[in-house]
C-alpha cells in the first residue's frame, strides 16, 4: 500500500523538491538580467546585497538574486553554469540540511550559492572538506567565482601559523578540514588574548560566532569520524618499565583466562583469569599480598593489565599494524591505509609497542577535547552534502538536526548494479573476480576494483601480474601516486584496484582526465627548462581533448565503468560510494559484489548455518548463489554492523554531553575574563568566598565555642593568605560569635590584599591578576579532563552493582566540577596573596599556551591523521613566557601552594609517606 500510495502521491521527498521548483523558476527569470552586467555591476551587486540585509531584508528574500549572480559568477570564471538541480542542492543547503547527490552531480559548485548567500552578513562562511588537497584545491577553484563577486577566500591547512590562519578566517568563505576547524577552537580556547585567538578572524564580539559551515562528505565527516573525539594532549611521566613488566606476564596466562569477542573488538578476563593474573603481580610485587586486583588504588594497574591483554590478543602484526623504522604503524579498518602518526589512546598503543620490543613513546595528558557532534551543533545552521546520506537519515536528524534531501540527478542514471555472487570460499570468489576483470579488459572496458585491505588488494594484484593484465594498485604502500591513478583509472582497457574509493572527491571521468594529462606535460616541460607560453598550452590543451574524447567513446561502447566490490564492506554507504564512481552524468556503467562465507562481514554477523545451507544445496566448486533474497540478507548484516557503530558514537556522545557544558561555561569565562579589563571584582568575590569556606568549615553555624577548630581555621588562613594572625585570641573573646570572627578576618585579608595592590600598583596588579586568573583556570582544567578520564575509566565497572554507569558518571562530574571550582577559588586567591613584587619590578609578559602539544584524533574514513604527523606544530604568535617574578619560596610541608606541580605517582610532600595521588592529589581532596 505503501509503494502504491508513493507512485500515486510521491514520496514526502519528491513533494518537498516539486515545492522548491517554483523558486528555481525565479531564478533562471533573473539570468537575462544578470548576462547583461559587466564585471565591476556584478561585483557590486555584493554589495548593494549587504546593504539591504543591514537594512533588514532576509536571506530567503535576498535569495533567488543572489543565486542567479553566483551562476553568472561561475560561467564568467570556470564556464561552468549551475543546472538547475544545482540550484536545488543550494537551496537544500541553504535551509540547513543535508543534500544527497549522485557523484559526478558538481556538489562542490552547489556549494558556491549558499556559501556565497550566507557570507553576506560578514559572519564569515566555513566550507568543510575531509583532506588539506581538497580544501585546497577547491578555495582555489571556487575561490574565482568568488572573487569575479567582491568576496575573499581562505584555506586552513596543516602547518600554517596563527597569524597565516587568522587571515584565512577573516576571509568570506575559508576552506579547511574538520580537523584543522576543530582543533583550531580547542588551540583557541587555550590562548591568553583575543588577539591570539584565530577563528573569529580579528572579527568584531558581535559578529565573532560559529555562523554557517557546509560540510562536504557530510557522512564521512559527521558518521564515521564522529567514532572518536578531538583531543589535545600533551605527555606525561614516562611509564616504560611498567609496559615492558606487563607484556612479560600476558604470555604466561592460559586460553581458559580469557574470552575474545571479535564482534564487539573486545577481550576480557574470566574468573580464573583475574585469579591467575592477581597472582603473577603478587609474584613480581606489583600488588600488595593482601590486597586484591579490582581494590580502588589497582585500578590503574587494572587497566594496563587489560590494555596489555587487547595488544596480545586482539592487535595482530601486518594486519592492523606493522612495524616500520622501530615504530608501530596502524593499518587502517576501512581504508586499508597505513596511518603514520595516529596512536591509539589510553597506553593501548604503549601496550603494542611493548609487544613488538621497540622503543616505548610516552602517554599523553589531554588539555583540551571535543566530539565532533558537539564541534559542529556549536554553528547556528549547518548544511552538507554527499552521494550517500539517505541510509543515515535519522542519526542526522537526532543528533544534529539535519534533515536529508535527495537531489534528482541531471541525466537519469543507466548504471547496471547486479545481485550479489556468493561463492562458498574465497579462493573461488578471487577467481571469477578474475575472470570478470578478465572478461572486461578483453573489451577495452575500464575496471575499478574495491578491496577492504592492503593484503586483498595485493593478492588480487599477483593474480593479474600471473595473467599479464596491465593495473594500478591504489593503497597506503602507493598513496603518492593517488590523483594520478584516479585521474587514468576511466580510460579504456585501464584496470585500477583501490582499498577504499570512497570520500576521494574526485570523479573518475570516462577516457581520462584533460587537467591531468596537461599538468604533467607542462612539469614535463619546465623539468627540461622549457616554460610553456599561452599559445603552446591552448594547443595543447586542444590535443589532449581530442584525444580523451576519442577515449571517452571507446569506453562508452564498451560499457562505461565496471565496477567490482570484492567483499562488502561493514557500511552500505561505502558500498554506494563504490558504486557510485560509475555512472556519473548518465554514463552507462555496471557494478557487481563478488562475496564468500568466509569474508569477516558474513562470518561474524550472517546466519552461522550460512555455508551449511550452501552444501545443502549441492553448489559445486565455483559455483555462486545469486539471488535478490542473499543480497537483503547482506544488507541485513550490514544494517546490524551500522547499528553497533551508531551505538558506539551515541554512548560517546552522551559521555561528552555531560562535559559539553562544563567545557561552555569554562570557555564562555575564560572569553569573558579576556575580554574584561579589570577582573578585580572576580577577584574580590573569590576572596570573600575563600573566607566564608573556611570560616564555615572550620566554625560551623550554631556551633558552641568549644567546638570551634580553631588550629585547623590557623593553619587555612596561612596556607591560603599567607597571613599570622590572633585567630586564638579572637576566640577566647567572651561572647564572640562565628559572625563576627569571619568580619575580623574579611576586614584584615582585605586590607592586606588593598596593601599589597598599593605597592605593586594598580596598574600592574590588574594585569597580573588576569594572568593568574586565567592560568589557574587552564591548569585546573586540565587536572579536571584528567579526573573525567580515569572517572570514565573507572565507572563502567559500576554496571556490575546494577547501577547505570551515565548515570553514575553524571552525578560524580557534576560533583568533580563543583570542586573544581572551588579549586580555582583557592588557589587563584592562594597564588595572589603568596605573590611578591615591587612597583619598580619589570611587568610579567603574557603567558602562551603550551608547546609541542599534540593533536590527535582516529580518522577512520581518510585513515590518516594530519594534525600530528609533521613534528612540533609552529610557533605561536603569542611571545615568550617570561615567569611571573615571585619572591623564591623552599618547600614547606603544610603549605601546598609551595610544592609547584607534584607528579601523580611522587611522594606527597606533606610527609605522609603516601604517594601524591592517594594523599594530597586524591580526587576530591580540597
Amino acid at each position: 500500500m505503501l509503494n502504491i500510495a508513493r507512485k500515486l502521491f510521491g514520496s514526502s521527498n519528491d513533494r518537498e523538491v516539486k515545492r522548491m521548483r517554483p523558486i528555481v523558476d525565479r531564478i533562471n527569470a533573473l539570468e537575462p538580467d544578470f548576462q547583461g552586467l559587466d564585471d565591476t555591476a556584478l561585483a557590486q551587486k555584493t554589495v548593494e546585497f549587504r546593504e539591504r540585509h543591514e537594512n533588514g531584508e532576509s536571506l530567503d528574500k535576498l535569495l533567488p538574486e543572489a543565486f542567479a549572480a553566483v551562476r553568472e559568477a561561475a560561467k564568467r570564471s570556470l564556464g561552468q553554469r549551475h543546472y538547475d538541480v544545482q540550484l536545488l542542492g543550494g537551496i537544500v543547503l541553504h535551509r540547513g540540511n543535508i543534500a544527497e547527490m549522485r557523484t559526478g552531480e558538481g556538489k562542490t559548485l552547489v556549494s558556491t550559492l549558499a556559501a556565497y548567500l550566507n557570507a553576506l552578513p560578514g559572519k564569515g562562511v566555513h566550507v568543510v572538506t575531509v583532506n588539506d588537497y581538497l580544501a585546497q584545491r577547491d578555495s582555489e577553484w571556487m575561490g574565482r567565482v568568488f572573487a569575479k563577486l567582491g568576496m575573499s577566500t581562505g584555506v586552513i591547512i596543516h602547518g600554517m601559523s596563527d597569524p597565516e590562519r587568522r587571515d584565512a578566517y577573516a576571509c568570506d568563505i575559508t576552506y579547511g578540514t574538520n580537523n584543522e576547524l576543530g582543533f583550531d577552537y580547542l588551540r583557541d580556547n587555550m590562548k591568553y588574548a583575543l588577539n591570539d585567538m584565530v577563528q573569529f578572524g580579528g572579527r568584531p564580539l558581535e559578529k565573532a560566532e560559529h555562523h554557517f559551515a557546509i560540510v562536504d562528505e557530510v557522512d564521512s565527516i559527521l558518521i564515521d569520524e564522529a567514532r572518536t573525539p578531538l583531543i589535545i594532549s600533551g605527555q606525561t611521566e614516562d611509564r616504560t618499565d611498567f609496559y615492558k613488566t606487563i607484556d612479560q606476564i600476558i604470555p604466561m596466562l592460559d586460553d581458559e583466562d580469557f574470552t575474545i569477542d571479535e564482534k564487539a573488538r573486545s577481550c576480557t578476563f574470566t574468573e580464573e583469569g583475574n585469579e591467575h593474573i592477581e597472582q603473577l603481580l603478587k609474584e613480581r610485587e606489583l600488588l600488595e599480598t593482601d590486597a586484591d586486583l579490582y581494590d580502588i588504588e589497582n585500578i590503574s594497574v587494572v587497566h594496563h593489565v587489560n590494555q596489555g591483554l587487547k595488544a596480545h590478543k586482539l592487535f595482530v602484526r601486518d594486519k592492523d599494524y606493522i612495524v616500520r623504522e622501530e615504530k608501530v604503524v596502524l593499518i587502517d579498518e576501512f581504508t586499508g591505509r597505513m596511518m603514520p602518526g595516529r596512536r591509539l589512546s589510553d597506553g593501548l598503543h604503549q601496550a603494542i609497542e611493548a609487544k613488538e620490543t621497540v622503543e616505548i613513546q610516552p602517554e599523553n595528558q589531554t588539555l583540551a577535547s571535543i566530539t565532533f557532534q558537539n564541534y559542529f551543533r556549536l554553528y547556528k545552521k549547518l548544511g552538507g552534502m554527499t552521494g550517500t546520506a539517505a541510509t543515515e537519515a535519522d542519526e542526522f536528524h537526532d543528533i544534529y538536526s539535519l534533515g536529508v534531501m535527495e537531489i534528482p540527478t541531471n541525466r537519469p542514471v543507466q548504471r547496471i548494479d547486479e545481485e550479489d555472487e556468493l561463492y562458498r570460499t574465497e579462493d573461488e570468489k578471487f577467481q571469477a573476480i578474475l575472470e570478470a576483470i578478465v572478461d572486461a579488459h578483453a573489451k577495452n572496458q575500464p575496471v575499478l576494483v574495491g578491496t577492504v585491505s592492503i593484503e586483498k588488494s595485493e593478492r588480487l594484484s599477483d593474480f593479474l601480474k600471473k595473467k599479464k593484465i596491465a593495473h594500478q594498485v591504489l593503497n597506503a604502500r602507493y598513496h603518492e601516486q593517488e590523483a594520478g591513478i584516479i585521474a587514468q583509472a576511466g580510460a579504456p582497457g585501464a584496470v585500477t584496484i583501490a582499498t577504499n574509493m570512497a570520500g576521494r572527491g574526485t570523479d573518475i571521468q570516462l577516457g581520462g582526465s584533460v587537467d591531468y594529462n596537461l599538468q604533467v606535460w607542462v612539469d614535463a616541460e619546465k623539468a627540461a627548462g622549457r616554460e610553456p607560453d599561452d599559445a603552446a598550452l591552448k594547443s595543447k590543451r586542444e590535443q589532449f581533448e581530442a584525444e580523451v574524447a576519442d577515449k571517452k567513446q571507446q569506453a562508452l561502447d564498451a560499457g562505461g565503468l565496471f565496477v567490482i566490490g570484492t567483499e562488502r564492506h561493514e557500511s552500505r554507504r561505502i558500498d554506494n560510494q563504490l558504486r557510485g564512481r560509475s555512472g556519473r552524468q548518465g554514463d552507462p556503467g555496471r557494478s557487481a559484489f563478488f562475496l564468500s562465507v568466509e569474508d569477516d562481514l558474513l562470518r561474524i554477523f550472517a546466519p552461522e548455518r550460512l555455508d551449511g545451507i550452501m552444501r545443502t544445496l549441492g553448489l559445486k566448486e565455483g559455483e555462486a548463489i545469486q539471488h535478490p533474497w542473499m543480497t537483503k540478507a547482506v544488507e541485513t548484516s550490514q544494517k546490524k554492523v551500522e547499528q553497533r557503530n551508531y551505538d558506539i558514537r551515541k554512548n560517546i556522545l552522551k559521555y561528552d554531553d555531560v562535559m559539553n557544558d562544563q567545557r561552555k561555561a569554562i570557555f564562555e569565562q575564560r572569553i569573558e575574563f579576556m575580554t574584561a579589563k579589570d577582573v578585580s571584582d572576580v577577584i574580590t568575590d573569590m576572596r570573600e568566598t575563600t573566607v566564608e569556606d573556611l570560616v564555615t568549615k572550620h566554625i560551623p553555624p550554631r556551633a558552641y565555642a568549644d567546638q570551634w577548630d580553631i588550629d585547623g581555621l590557623n593553619e587555612e588562613v596561612v596556607k591560603h593568605f599567607n597571613l599570622e594572625l590572633p585567630i586564638k585570641e579572637w576566640a577566647a573573646e567572651e561572647g564572640i560569635a562565628d559572625e563576627e570572627m569571619r568580619e575580623r578576618l574579611m576586614k584584615v585579608v582585605d586590607e592586606t590584599y588593598a596593601e599589597k595592590a598599593a605597592n605593586i600598583g594598580p596598574e600592574l596588579m590588574r594585569r597580573i591578576e588576569k594572568q593568574i586568573l586565567l592560568q589557574t583556570i587552564d591548569q585546573n582544567w586540565r587536572d579536571h579532563l584528567q579526573n573525567l578520564d580515569a572517572l570514565r575509566s573507572a565507572v563502567g565497572l559500576r554496571g556490575y552493582a546494577q547501577r547505570d554507569p551515565l548515570n553514575e558518571f553524571k552525578t560524580e562530574a557534576f560533583a568533580l566540577f563543583e570542586h573544581l571550582l572551588d579549586e580555582l577559588r583557592y588557589e587563584t586567591t592562594r597564588v595572589l596573596f603568596h605573590l611578591r613584587m615591587a612597583q619598580s619590578s619589570p611587568a610579567p609578559e603574557a603567558p602562551q599556551p603550551p608547546k609541542n602539544i599534540q593533536a590527535q584524533h582516529i580518522d577512520p574514513q581518510t585513515g590518516r591523521n594530519e594534525m600530528d604527523d609533521s613534528g612540533p606544530r609552529p610557533a605561536q604568535s603569542t611571545p615568550s613566557p617570561t615567569a611571573t617574578r615571585v619572591a623564591a619560596q623552599s618547600v614547606d610541608p603544610n603549605d601546598p601552594s609551595t610544592w609547584g606541580r607534584v607528579p601523580r605517582n611522587a611522594a606527597c610532600p606533606c610527609g605522609s609517606g603516601k604517594k601524591f595521588k592517594h594523599c594530597h592529589g586524591a580526587i576530591g581532596q580540597a
